[in-house]
């Protein structure tokens, strides 16, 4: 199981995906997050299918918090 994480401080803008979906490593963006007034897509770092998303619109999150789980 794998996840995937804030990598620095910012505010959930936009979920790109749902519960279900498949992702591939390095593939479309996941999570657009907002931080130090600039959009930062994030991408999956492992190919996985979503099991749970722990965040939603407008979240502020913490580094390396966890945002999305894969299996």
């Amino acid at each position: 199981m794998a996840s995937i994480k804030a990598p620095l401080p910012g505010t959930v803008l936009k979920i790109e995906v749902q519960v279900g979906d498949t992702v591939e490593a390095f593939g479309d963006p996941v999570i657009v997050l907002e931080a130090m007034k600039m959009e930062n897509e994030l991408t999956s770092e492992e190919d996985g299918v979503v099991k749970e998303i722990l965040v939603k619109e407008g979240d502020v999150v913490a580094p390396d918090q966890d945002m999305i789980i894969l299996e």
